[in-house]
């Protein structure tokens, strides 16, 4: 008797809160401001990158533009890094912009005076010889490389001192070659932008003007 009445209890129970909770009226909501007042609400990155897009911007003008008003040059060639440098730091300060750059420059290593290269040794040793019987002192036979069985006459430093040298040995009845040596080495230049008003004599402020000398180029 007395589980029967339990259970007819619970479920009276169960059905009463069921009947509450599909037919209690709700609650309202309450509308509450996005934030505290005083603090800025929350914006989502990509709306606050949309609402910027929007906006049209103002162009910033980049430091050390080339403008109008601008004379640009080119001074060198240095032949060492080390005097380009010492320029390019006194120079900084007086300029607008400055830049260097380096470049590959054929110069000349001196003028060599030989006889052509002979069919073989026994050959070249027969003609130096007939040098040396003649007072001829300065020679050398190539024993190696590119230009063996060649009897060198003599490097030198100037031109006029090569040809003085080509005619002499031209004189006792052989045939000499004079021909001038080179190599590459890099050279260095001083590319700058000044204000075309500006008195500045870039000559004052270099250690040796030889060799160098003054270029006009587009401004960079």
């Amino acid at each position: 008797m007395f589980p029967r009445v339990l259970f007819l209890l619970l479920l009276a129970l169960n059905i009463g809160g069921a009947c509450w909770i599909a037919f209690a009226p709700k609650a309202q909501e309450v509308s509450r401001p996005p934030s505290d007042p005083g603090v800025p609400a929350l914006v989502l990155l990509s709306e606050r990158e949309s609402g910027h897009s929007a906006q049209p911007g103002n162009a910033v003008a980049k430091p050390g533009s080339s403008s109008s008003d601008d004379v640009c040059l080119s001074i060198g060639p240095f032949q060492t890094q080390s005097d380009m440098r010492a320029t390019l730091n006194s120079l900084s300060p007086l300029v607008k912009r400055i830049q260097y750059r380096d470049e590959r420059a054929t110069q000349s290593r001196g003028y060599w005076v030989f006889l052509a290269a002979l069919k073989n040794r026994e050959e070249a040793l027969g003609v130096a010889r007939s040098l040396s019987a003649k007072g001829v002192r300065d020679y050398y036979v190539v024993t190696a490389g590119d230009q063996l069985n060649t009897i060198s006459l003599g490097l030198f430093r100037e031109q006029a001192n090569a040809e003085r040298r080509k005619a002499e040995i031209a004189a006792m009845g052989f045939d000499p070659k004079l021909i001038q040596r080179t190599e590459e080495l890099p050279v260095y230049w001083i590319d700058l932008a000044r204000d075309r008003n500006s008195n500045l004599d870039w000559r004052s402020h270099v250690s040796s003007t030889v060799g160098l000398e003054e270029r006009p180029i587009d401004c960079f």
